[in-house]
């Protein structure tokens, strides 16, 4: 399966935990996805799909992905961890390829807590899902294939239903942050922050910000000084899965294949973003920053 390097680990963990060997392909700087013009050339006879992450919620080039997986005929599956309730151009990015996968983890935009879901393109590939998280039952009498139990418990459930009601303040509460952050920021020396891109509607889950070169300090150093005053900014993601010991020995691994990702490993932090985030907190995390140049 061809993916990128830069996302959480449960995305190549999933691949592998289906016996299949991932394919790293580099990503855009310009939006921390997989870039489509690097995919095609990573397509071989043994390529069965491909796996791109809507990174921080941002949409991947869906068209360019998708055209390329009906050249080759391929399945498409979204890990959209952090895109509930994202749109672009009016459309959700749930209803884009044969799967997109959701989190609802706690730190999660819309959330039950635990859990999350699985957005099928078509009724067959539902009605494998609903097989597969019930122990490969189909009905009362047919177990066609080996499953497991990954249903959400009702208390979960009832939890997401209570959070749908509060879902669009808080995309609305986020999108302030978001936006006394750019403002605050802008201008900056060495702090570039991951542009919106046009015709998304974000949900504002993450606030990521390049620390390049021209920063007082390095990225580490940031975040160490975040740290000490008690702001837990997140080097996320970081390390790249390329790099970590059950991938590192794969061809496509090399870092040298991979530098858009290597960089953005070594560069990205995230700031601090909550609903109920304040002036005098988001001035907490302004002042580290500017401070950094004293």
């Amino acid at each position: 399966m061809i993916t990128t390097p830069y996302s959480f680990v449960a995305t190549t963990h999933a691949v592998r935990m289906g016996s299949l060997e991932p394919v790293f392909v580099d990503i855009r700087r310009s939006d921390l996805n997989i870039d489509p013009d690097l995919i095609e050339a990573a397509i071989t006879p043994r390529t069965s799909a491909i796996v791109a992450v809507h990174c921080y919620g941002n949409p991947c080039d869906v068209e360019a992905i998708e055209a390329i997986a009906a050249r080759h005929g391929l399945k498409v599956i979204y890990d959209a961890a952090h895109a509930f309730g994202v749109r672009r151009h009016g459309r959700s990015v749930l209803s884009y390829g044969d799967f997109a996968t959701l989190s609802f983890h706690a730190t999660k935009a819309f959330n039950t807590f635990e859990g999350g879901a699985v957005v099928a393109g078509s009724a067959a590939g539902k009605e494998a899902v609903d097989s597969f998280r019930n122990f490969g039952i189909a009905d009362e009498v047919s177990i066609p294939f080996i499953g497991t139990n990954a249903k959400m418990s009702e208390f979960n459930a009832a939890l997401g239903v209570v959070q749908l009601r509060h879902f669009e303040p808080v995309r609305q509460a986020r999108k302030r942050v978001d936006t006394l952050y750019r403002e605050a920021l802008a201008g900056t020396a060495g702090i570039e922050c991951l542009p919106i891109p046009e015709g998304v509607e974000p949900n504002y889950s993450y606030f990521p910000i390049f620390v390049t070169g021209d920063f007082a300090v390095d990225r580490d150093g940031l975040y160490a000084r975040l740290k000490a005053e008690g702001i837990y900014a997140r080097r996320y993601f970081y390390p790249l899965l390329s790099s970590l010991p059950m991938y590192g020995g794969l061809p496509s691994a090399a870092a040298a294949n991979l530098p858009v990702a290597t960089t953005a490993a070594e560069q990205i932090l995230c700031l601090p973003i909550f609903p109920e985030m304040s002036d005098s907190d988001l001035e907490r995390v302004l002042s580290v920053v500017r401070g950094a140049f004293d």
